[in-house]
Protein backbone atom coordinates (compact mmCIF):
# COMPACT_ATOMS: atom_id res chain seq x y z
CA UNK A 1 0.00 0.00 0.00
CA UNK A 2 1.02 3.58 -0.84
CA UNK A 3 0.88 6.39 1.40
CA UNK A 4 0.70 9.61 0.22
CA UNK A 5 0.67 12.82 2.78
CA UNK A 6 -0.17 15.81 1.15
CA UNK A 7 0.71 19.53 2.11
CA UNK A 8 -1.83 21.83 3.93
CA UNK A 9 -4.51 22.70 1.82
CA UNK A 10 -4.89 20.01 -0.33
CA UNK A 11 -8.48 19.63 -1.97
CA UNK A 12 -9.98 15.97 -3.19
CA UNK A 13 -12.05 16.12 -5.93
CA UNK A 14 -13.81 12.43 -6.07
CA UNK A 15 -15.55 12.67 -9.85
CA UNK A 16 -14.94 13.93 -13.22
CA UNK A 17 -18.79 15.00 -13.99
CA UNK A 18 -19.65 18.86 -13.71
CA UNK A 19 -20.19 18.99 -10.56
CA UNK A 20 -16.80 17.76 -9.54
CA UNK A 21 -15.38 19.75 -12.20
CA UNK A 22 -17.38 22.98 -10.74
CA UNK A 23 -15.91 22.27 -7.77
CA UNK A 24 -12.45 21.96 -8.74
CA UNK A 25 -12.32 24.92 -10.75
CA UNK A 26 -13.90 27.12 -7.57
CA UNK A 27 -11.56 25.45 -5.44
CA UNK A 28 -8.27 25.99 -7.56
CA UNK A 29 -9.26 29.99 -7.91
CA UNK A 30 -8.60 30.47 -4.21
CA UNK A 31 -5.48 28.76 -4.79
CA UNK A 32 -5.60 25.38 -3.05
CA UNK A 33 -4.15 22.28 -4.59
CA UNK A 34 -6.47 20.18 -6.14
CA UNK A 35 -6.94 16.80 -7.15
CA UNK A 36 -9.27 14.89 -9.43
CA UNK A 37 -9.99 10.89 -9.15
CA UNK A 38 -11.90 10.07 -11.65
CA UNK A 39 -12.75 5.95 -11.42
CA UNK A 40 -12.86 5.99 -15.18
CA UNK A 41 -10.18 6.21 -17.80
CA UNK A 42 -11.39 9.95 -18.69
CA UNK A 43 -14.15 12.33 -17.29
CA UNK A 44 -17.23 13.43 -18.51
CA UNK A 45 -18.27 10.41 -19.91
CA UNK A 46 -22.23 10.35 -19.05
CA UNK A 47 -21.53 14.40 -19.94
CA UNK A 48 -20.57 13.01 -23.61
CA UNK A 49 -23.24 10.76 -23.62
CA UNK A 50 -26.07 13.88 -23.07
CA UNK A 51 -23.83 15.26 -26.31
CA UNK A 52 -25.53 12.76 -28.25
CA UNK A 53 -28.90 14.26 -27.93
CA UNK A 54 -27.76 17.59 -28.37
CA UNK A 55 -26.48 18.48 -25.09
CA UNK A 56 -29.36 20.14 -23.51
CA UNK A 57 -27.43 22.12 -20.91
CA UNK A 58 -30.34 24.34 -18.93
CA UNK A 59 -34.04 25.64 -19.58
CA UNK A 60 -35.21 29.34 -20.70
CA UNK A 61 -38.05 28.89 -17.41
CA UNK A 62 -38.76 32.28 -15.86
CA UNK A 63 -36.63 31.66 -12.65
CA UNK A 64 -39.43 30.26 -10.11
CA UNK A 65 -41.13 28.46 -12.51
CA UNK A 66 -37.29 26.99 -13.07
CA UNK A 67 -37.01 26.55 -9.13
CA UNK A 68 -40.45 24.70 -8.89
CA UNK A 69 -39.26 22.00 -10.99
CA UNK A 70 -37.34 20.18 -8.45
CA UNK A 71 -40.18 19.59 -6.31
CA UNK A 72 -39.72 18.61 -3.16
CA UNK A 73 -35.99 20.17 -3.02
CA UNK A 74 -37.12 23.22 -4.66
CA UNK A 75 -35.62 25.63 -1.57
CA UNK A 76 -32.51 23.83 -1.33
CA UNK A 77 -32.03 23.82 -5.23
CA UNK A 78 -33.37 27.34 -5.41
CA UNK A 79 -30.66 28.80 -3.00
CA UNK A 80 -28.02 27.03 -4.95
CA UNK A 81 -29.16 28.69 -7.97
CA UNK A 82 -29.34 31.50 -6.84
CA UNK A 83 -25.31 31.87 -7.04
CA UNK A 84 -25.47 30.08 -10.43
CA UNK A 85 -28.62 29.67 -12.61
CA UNK A 86 -29.36 29.37 -16.13
CA UNK A 87 -28.29 32.38 -17.50
CA UNK A 88 -24.91 32.29 -15.65
CA UNK A 89 -24.17 28.67 -16.99
CA UNK A 90 -25.02 29.92 -20.59
CA UNK A 91 -22.45 32.84 -19.70
CA UNK A 92 -19.96 30.38 -18.50
CA UNK A 93 -20.08 28.11 -21.56
CA UNK A 94 -19.71 31.24 -23.47
CA UNK A 95 -16.57 31.65 -21.49
CA UNK A 96 -15.55 28.89 -24.00
CA UNK A 97 -16.51 30.41 -27.22
CA UNK A 98 -19.79 28.30 -26.94
CA UNK A 99 -22.76 29.90 -27.85
CA UNK A 100 -26.22 28.86 -27.37
CA UNK A 101 -29.61 29.30 -28.09
CA UNK A 102 -33.17 28.49 -27.17
CA UNK A 103 -35.14 25.42 -28.94
CA UNK A 104 -38.48 25.78 -29.52
CA UNK A 105 -39.22 24.17 -26.05
CA UNK A 106 -37.84 26.09 -24.11
CA UNK A 107 -34.28 23.97 -23.82
CA UNK A 108 -31.13 25.53 -23.96
CA UNK A 109 -28.60 24.44 -26.23
CA UNK A 110 -24.71 24.77 -27.96
CA UNK A 111 -25.21 26.30 -31.44
CA UNK A 112 -23.03 23.01 -32.56
CA UNK A 113 -25.10 21.18 -30.23
CA UNK A 114 -22.17 19.09 -29.30
CA UNK A 115 -20.56 18.26 -25.56
CA UNK A 116 -16.65 17.35 -26.70
CA UNK A 117 -15.47 20.70 -27.76
CA UNK A 118 -16.94 21.87 -24.16
CA UNK A 119 -15.27 19.60 -22.25
CA UNK A 120 -12.28 19.31 -24.26
CA UNK A 121 -12.00 22.68 -23.35
CA UNK A 122 -12.81 22.65 -19.79
CA UNK A 123 -10.36 20.01 -18.87
CA UNK A 124 -7.49 21.72 -20.55
CA UNK A 125 -8.11 24.98 -18.70
CA UNK A 126 -8.18 22.78 -15.11
CA UNK A 127 -4.88 21.54 -16.28
CA UNK A 128 -3.65 24.99 -16.94
CA UNK A 129 -4.51 26.49 -13.95
CA UNK A 130 -2.74 23.92 -11.97
CA UNK A 131 -5.41 20.86 -11.54
CA UNK A 132 -4.46 17.28 -11.30
CA UNK A 133 -6.18 14.89 -13.19
CA UNK A 134 -6.20 10.74 -11.09
CA UNK A 135 -8.08 8.35 -13.80
CA UNK A 136 -8.81 4.50 -12.87
CA UNK A 137 -8.56 5.85 -9.65
CA UNK A 138 -12.32 4.55 -7.85
CA UNK A 139 -12.87 5.41 -4.78
CA UNK A 140 -13.75 2.56 -1.83
CA UNK A 141 -14.16 4.77 1.27
CA UNK A 142 -11.90 5.61 4.39
CA UNK A 143 -9.20 4.13 6.21
CA UNK A 144 -9.02 4.00 10.16
CA UNK A 145 -7.02 7.12 9.55
CA UNK A 146 -9.89 8.84 8.34
CA UNK A 147 -7.74 8.63 4.55
CA UNK A 148 -9.21 8.55 1.51
CA UNK A 149 -8.78 4.94 -0.09
CA UNK A 150 -8.71 4.17 -3.86
CA UNK A 151 -8.45 1.13 -6.02
CA UNK A 152 -6.60 1.71 -9.11
CA UNK A 153 -4.22 -0.87 -11.73
CA UNK A 154 -1.18 -0.52 -9.22
CA UNK A 155 -3.26 -1.48 -6.05
CA UNK A 156 -4.57 0.35 -3.59
CA UNK A 157 -3.99 4.43 -2.96
CA UNK A 158 -4.40 6.19 0.04
CA UNK A 159 -4.61 9.79 0.04
CA UNK A 160 -4.69 12.63 3.15
CA UNK A 161 -6.15 15.82 2.48
CA UNK A 162 -6.92 18.78 4.27
CA UNK A 163 -10.57 18.93 2.87
CA UNK A 164 -12.92 16.52 0.06
CA UNK A 165 -15.83 17.29 -2.69
CA UNK A 166 -17.43 14.25 -3.28
CA UNK A 167 -19.57 14.20 -6.60
CA UNK A 168 -19.84 10.87 -8.11
CA UNK A 169 -23.12 10.48 -9.38
CA UNK A 170 -26.05 8.70 -8.94
CA UNK A 171 -26.80 4.97 -10.02
CA UNK A 172 -27.72 5.68 -13.41
CA UNK A 173 -25.57 4.39 -16.59
CA UNK A 174 -22.92 2.60 -14.60
CA UNK A 175 -21.19 1.21 -17.19
CA UNK A 176 -20.56 5.43 -17.66
CA UNK A 177 -19.23 5.74 -13.65
CA UNK A 178 -21.74 6.60 -11.50
CA UNK A 179 -22.90 3.21 -10.55
CA UNK A 180 -24.28 3.78 -6.67
CA UNK A 181 -21.48 2.29 -5.04
CA UNK A 182 -20.42 5.18 -2.95
CA UNK A 183 -23.56 4.09 -0.75
CA UNK A 184 -22.10 1.40 0.64
CA UNK A 185 -18.96 2.71 2.41
CA UNK A 186 -21.07 6.20 3.21
CA UNK A 187 -23.95 4.26 5.30
CA UNK A 188 -21.03 2.09 6.82
CA UNK A 189 -19.85 5.71 8.35
CA UNK A 190 -22.80 6.63 9.38
CA UNK A 191 -24.13 9.15 6.90
CA UNK A 192 -28.08 9.37 6.47
CA UNK A 193 -28.28 8.07 2.54
CA UNK A 194 -31.93 8.18 0.70
CA UNK A 195 -32.04 5.12 -1.31
CA UNK A 196 -31.19 5.26 -4.44
CA UNK A 197 -34.37 5.28 -7.47
CA UNK A 198 -35.16 5.70 -10.52
CA UNK A 199 -36.23 9.27 -11.85
CA UNK A 200 -36.53 10.19 -15.32
CA UNK A 201 -37.67 6.42 -16.41
CA UNK A 202 -39.86 4.39 -18.36
CA UNK A 203 -42.66 1.84 -16.60
CA UNK A 204 -43.03 -1.46 -17.58
CA UNK A 205 -46.41 -2.53 -18.95
CA UNK A 206 -48.32 -6.04 -19.31
CA UNK A 207 -48.10 -5.78 -23.22
CA UNK A 208 -49.66 -8.70 -24.71
CA UNK A 209 -46.35 -11.04 -27.13
CA UNK A 210 -48.53 -9.45 -30.66
CA UNK A 211 -48.46 -6.32 -29.73
CA UNK A 212 -44.79 -5.85 -28.45
CA UNK A 213 -43.14 -7.32 -31.49
CA UNK A 214 -44.92 -5.26 -33.50
CA UNK A 215 -44.91 -1.55 -32.09
CA UNK A 216 -41.53 -1.43 -30.23
CA UNK A 217 -40.27 1.79 -31.01
CA UNK A 218 -43.45 3.34 -32.43
CA UNK A 219 -44.09 6.54 -30.95
CA UNK A 220 -47.15 7.84 -29.89
CA UNK A 221 -47.47 11.80 -30.60
CA UNK A 222 -49.23 13.91 -29.80
CA UNK A 223 -51.20 12.65 -26.69
CA UNK A 224 -52.02 13.78 -23.38
CA UNK A 225 -51.34 12.20 -20.29
CA UNK A 226 -53.37 12.20 -17.52
CA UNK A 227 -53.16 10.72 -13.52
CA UNK A 228 -53.26 11.76 -9.95
CA UNK A 229 -50.72 13.23 -8.38
CA UNK A 230 -49.44 12.63 -4.86
CA UNK A 231 -51.63 15.05 -3.37
CA UNK A 232 -54.72 13.68 -5.04
CA UNK A 233 -54.65 16.07 -7.76
CA UNK A 234 -55.67 15.55 -11.05
CA UNK A 235 -53.24 16.38 -14.16
CA UNK A 236 -52.46 16.29 -17.43
CA UNK A 237 -49.75 17.09 -19.80
CA UNK A 238 -49.23 16.77 -23.63
CA UNK A 239 -46.32 15.14 -25.34
CA UNK A 240 -44.54 12.61 -26.81
CA UNK A 241 -43.65 8.98 -25.71
CA UNK A 242 -42.58 5.89 -26.87
CA UNK A 243 -43.95 2.20 -27.09
CA UNK A 244 -40.85 -0.33 -25.76
CA UNK A 245 -41.01 -4.48 -25.89
CA UNK A 246 -41.59 -3.82 -22.10
CA UNK A 247 -44.05 -0.86 -21.63
CA UNK A 248 -43.63 2.95 -22.48
CA UNK A 249 -41.31 5.64 -22.33
CA UNK A 250 -40.03 9.00 -23.31
CA UNK A 251 -40.29 12.61 -23.03
CA UNK A 252 -43.77 12.65 -21.83
CA UNK A 253 -43.55 9.69 -19.33
CA UNK A 254 -40.37 11.20 -17.69
CA UNK A 255 -42.09 14.36 -16.68
CA UNK A 256 -44.35 12.34 -14.60
CA UNK A 257 -42.16 9.89 -13.67
CA UNK A 258 -41.79 10.86 -9.95
CA UNK A 259 -45.29 10.49 -8.93
CA UNK A 260 -46.19 7.41 -10.85
CA UNK A 261 -43.04 5.83 -9.20
CA UNK A 262 -43.98 6.92 -5.97
CA UNK A 263 -47.61 5.77 -5.76
CA UNK A 264 -46.73 2.55 -7.02
CA UNK A 265 -44.13 2.48 -3.80
CA UNK A 266 -47.02 4.03 -1.91
CA UNK A 267 -50.04 1.93 -2.70
CA UNK A 268 -48.56 -0.77 -4.81
CA UNK A 269 -50.80 0.39 -8.27
CA UNK A 270 -51.35 3.60 -10.30
CA UNK A 271 -53.34 4.31 -12.84
CA UNK A 272 -52.62 6.53 -16.23
CA UNK A 273 -55.01 7.46 -18.97
CA UNK A 274 -54.10 9.00 -22.56
CA UNK A 275 -56.07 11.22 -24.23
CA UNK A 276 -55.19 10.01 -28.24
CA UNK A 277 -57.27 12.27 -29.50
CA UNK A 278 -56.33 15.71 -28.13
CA UNK A 279 -57.19 17.58 -30.69
CA UNK A 280 -60.79 16.39 -30.58
CA UNK A 281 -63.52 16.35 -27.96
CA UNK A 282 -65.25 13.38 -26.54
CA UNK A 283 -68.26 14.62 -28.47
CA UNK A 284 -66.92 14.84 -31.47
CA UNK A 285 -65.00 11.80 -31.37
CA UNK A 286 -68.60 10.02 -30.67
CA UNK A 287 -70.00 11.79 -33.39
CA UNK A 288 -67.98 10.15 -36.06
CA UNK A 289 -68.04 6.89 -34.11
CA UNK A 290 -71.89 6.88 -34.79
CA UNK A 291 -71.60 7.48 -38.90
CA UNK A 292 -72.01 4.55 -40.77
CA UNK A 293 -69.37 1.83 -41.52
CA UNK A 294 -70.37 1.42 -44.91
CA UNK A 295 -68.33 -2.30 -44.59
CA UNK A 296 -65.13 -1.06 -43.80
CA UNK A 297 -63.27 -2.89 -41.14
CA UNK A 298 -63.10 -1.26 -37.93
CA UNK A 299 -59.16 -0.23 -38.10
CA UNK A 300 -60.33 1.10 -41.46
CA UNK A 301 -63.48 3.11 -40.22
CA UNK A 302 -60.64 4.76 -37.21
CA UNK A 303 -58.93 5.70 -39.72
CA UNK A 304 -61.20 7.56 -42.05
CA UNK A 305 -63.30 8.60 -39.53
CA UNK A 306 -60.80 9.91 -36.81
CA UNK A 307 -57.15 9.85 -38.91
CA UNK A 308 -56.06 7.07 -36.02
CA UNK A 309 -53.89 4.80 -37.11
CA UNK A 310 -51.01 2.93 -36.54
CA UNK A 311 -49.77 2.57 -32.96
CA UNK A 312 -52.43 4.51 -31.57
CA UNK A 313 -55.42 2.19 -33.23
CA UNK A 314 -53.10 -1.07 -32.08
CA UNK A 315 -52.97 0.65 -28.57
CA UNK A 316 -56.86 1.08 -28.56
CA UNK A 317 -57.11 -2.63 -29.43
CA UNK A 318 -54.30 -3.87 -26.98
CA UNK A 319 -56.62 -2.37 -23.88
CA UNK A 320 -60.08 -2.76 -25.49
CA UNK A 321 -59.43 -6.33 -26.93
CA UNK A 322 -59.65 -7.37 -30.33
CA UNK A 323 -63.40 -7.03 -30.39
CA UNK A 324 -63.18 -3.02 -29.97
CA UNK A 325 -64.83 -2.94 -32.70
CA UNK A 326 -67.95 -4.45 -30.82
CA UNK A 327 -68.15 -2.08 -28.36
CA UNK A 328 -70.62 0.66 -27.67
CA UNK A 329 -69.66 4.01 -29.56
CA UNK A 330 -69.60 6.04 -26.46
CA UNK A 331 -67.37 3.29 -24.33
CA UNK A 332 -64.75 3.60 -27.56
CA UNK A 333 -65.05 6.99 -27.62
CA UNK A 334 -64.37 7.75 -24.00
CA UNK A 335 -61.46 5.17 -24.46
CA UNK A 336 -59.99 7.21 -26.92
CA UNK A 337 -60.09 9.51 -25.03
CA UNK A 338 -59.08 8.23 -21.51
CA UNK A 339 -57.75 5.35 -22.66
CA UNK A 340 -56.28 3.31 -19.55
CA UNK A 341 -53.09 1.88 -18.45
CA UNK A 342 -52.09 0.64 -15.74
CA UNK A 343 -48.01 0.59 -15.36
CA UNK A 344 -46.39 -1.74 -13.41
CA UNK A 345 -43.09 -0.50 -11.90
CA UNK A 346 -40.23 1.87 -13.07
CA UNK A 347 -37.69 0.41 -15.20
CA UNK A 348 -34.29 -0.36 -13.31
CA UNK A 349 -31.74 2.19 -12.16
CA UNK A 350 -29.00 0.64 -14.92
CA UNK A 351 -31.02 1.97 -17.57
CA UNK A 352 -32.93 5.56 -16.54
CA UNK A 353 -32.18 8.71 -17.28
CA UNK A 354 -31.09 10.10 -13.39
CA UNK A 355 -31.97 8.51 -9.90
CA UNK A 356 -33.70 9.89 -7.02
CA UNK A 357 -32.58 9.74 -3.35
CA UNK A 358 -28.93 9.98 -2.64
CA UNK A 359 -27.31 11.57 0.45
CA UNK A 360 -30.33 13.32 2.63
CA UNK A 361 -29.59 17.15 2.42
CA UNK A 362 -30.67 17.40 6.11
CA UNK A 363 -27.32 15.49 6.73
CA UNK A 364 -25.47 18.41 4.77
CA UNK A 365 -24.65 22.46 6.30
CA UNK A 366 -25.97 25.10 3.65
CA UNK A 367 -22.57 25.07 2.42
CA UNK A 368 -23.14 21.12 1.53
CA UNK A 369 -20.73 19.77 4.09
CA UNK A 370 -21.73 16.70 6.30
CA UNK A 371 -22.50 17.89 9.17
CA UNK A 372 -20.85 14.72 11.30
CA UNK A 373 -18.26 14.52 8.49
CA UNK A 374 -16.39 18.07 8.76
CA UNK A 375 -13.99 18.65 5.61
CA UNK A 376 -16.01 16.10 3.18
CA UNK A 377 -18.55 18.16 1.01
CA UNK A 378 -20.79 16.42 -1.52
CA UNK A 379 -22.16 17.74 -4.65
CA UNK A 380 -24.74 16.94 -7.92
CA UNK A 381 -26.39 13.93 -8.49
CA UNK A 382 -25.59 12.15 -5.33
CA UNK A 383 -27.41 13.99 -3.19
CA UNK A 384 -31.13 13.60 -2.63
CA UNK A 385 -32.75 15.86 -5.22
CA UNK A 386 -34.21 14.91 -8.71
CA UNK A 387 -35.75 17.06 -11.36
CA UNK A 388 -36.80 16.06 -15.01
CA UNK A 389 -35.17 16.11 -18.44
CA UNK A 390 -34.69 19.75 -19.68
CA UNK A 391 -31.80 21.10 -18.45
CA UNK A 392 -32.75 21.20 -15.11
CA UNK A 393 -30.57 18.12 -13.90
CA UNK A 394 -27.11 19.54 -15.60
CA UNK A 395 -27.83 23.42 -14.70
CA UNK A 396 -28.53 21.82 -10.78
CA UNK A 397 -25.25 19.49 -10.91
CA UNK A 398 -23.18 22.69 -11.62
CA UNK A 399 -24.75 24.81 -9.24
CA UNK A 400 -24.33 22.12 -6.29
CA UNK A 401 -20.73 22.17 -7.53
CA UNK A 402 -20.02 25.86 -6.91
CA UNK A 403 -21.90 25.67 -3.89
CA UNK A 404 -19.67 22.54 -2.58
CA UNK A 405 -16.62 24.33 -3.95
CA UNK A 406 -17.04 27.99 -2.45
CA UNK A 407 -17.89 25.55 0.88
CA UNK A 408 -14.24 24.20 0.97
CA UNK A 409 -12.63 27.98 0.75
CA UNK A 410 -14.82 29.26 3.52
CA UNK A 411 -13.81 26.05 5.41
CA UNK A 412 -10.36 25.80 4.85
CA UNK A 413 -10.42 29.78 5.44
Amino acid sequence: MSIERSAPRRVAIIGGGPAGLMAAETVRAAGHQVDVYEAKGSPGRKFLIAGKGGLNLTHSDPHDLFVSRYRERASEVGDWLADFDADALRAWALGFGVETYVGSSGRVFPVDRKAAPLLRGWVRRLKEQGVRLHVQHRWTGWDANGDLCFDTADGTHTVTTDAVVLAMGGGSWPQLGSDGAWTAPMAARGIDIVPLKPANCGFDLDWTAYFSERQAGAPLKPVVAHWIDLHGQPRSLQGECVITANGIEGSLIYALAADLRDALARDGKVQLHLDLLPGQTEAQVLEKLLRPRQGRSFGEYLRRQLGLGGVKSALLFEVLGKEAGQLPPERIAAALKRLPLSPLRPRPLAEVISTAGGVRLEALDAQLMLRDLPGTFCAGEMLDWEAPTGGYLLTACYASGLRAGRGVIDYLG
